[in-house]
């Protein structure tokens, strides 16, 4: 059976340019700032529209440790929770209670950044929002065990809380008790990612082209 080696990318070809995510956030954050939010408590944990994955909706004892931990949760701080369909089936489905949770409909992307920059924390399983809510400077507590985002967690405001809702009532705790990490916002990311990328590539391009003449 074959062997394959990934080939080794020479350094001097390699170019940290930031993150264009964050070009999009940096983009649409005065629309965000002018969004008007109304009937909203002063203070509350946003639970992300994309809590839907799997491993965390489509175990029955999961999905109903984690809903009973938001419940505790809005005995201390109102939780707003932007339903995924998915979600909403499942916990349909089993029956599952939600108290006095305030359960939304999926919501555009401009009010949900203008809800995460008001937020005191947000709960989340998204890659894209651990991103936006380190940028933002806001508590982010992740209910996953890993993240393709590591930096969020060594630099930004998130904290890796897994599926365990002592963790996750803990770690609550601490934030509402002025306890809150102190994230910075990683090097590069400016909004200038995509200006980056297009000088290299212009670069590249003008030395191919006198290398072809």
């Amino acid at each position: 059976m074959p062997i394959f080696c990934a080939k080794a990318i020479a350094p001097a070809k390699i170019y940290r340019v930031g993150n264009v995510m964050i070009d999009s956030w940096v983009d649409l954050l005065p629309k965000a700032i002018a969004c008007k939010l109304d009937s909203l408590p002063e203070r509350y944990a946003l639970i992300t529209i994309t809590l839907h994955r799997a491993s965390n909706v489509d175990d029955l004892q999961t999905l109903k440790s984690i809903l009973g931990a938001l419940v505790e949760i809005n005995t201390q701080l109102s939780v707003l929770f932007p339903v995924h369909p998915r979600t909403r089936q499942r916990i349909a489905e089993w029956g599952l209670t939600t108290g006095k949770l305030y359960l939304l409909e999926p919501i555009p992307y401009i009010e949900f950044l203008a809800l995460q920059r008001r937020a005191t924390v947000i709960i989340t399983d998204s890659g894209g929002v651990q991103e936006e809510s380190t940028y933002l400077g806001v508590p982010c507590l992740t209910l996953r065990e890993n993240t393709e985002r590591p930096i969020t967690v060594s630099l930004g405001t998130n904290t890796l809380v897994g599926q365990d809702s002592k963790r996750l009532s803990s770690e609550l705790s601490n934030i509402l008790a002025g306890k809150v990490k102190k994230g910075v916002v990683p090097p590069l990311w400016d909004g200038h990612a995509g200006e980056r990328i297009a000088e290299i590539l212009r670069s590249c391009f003008e030395g191919s082209s006198s290398l072809s003449g």
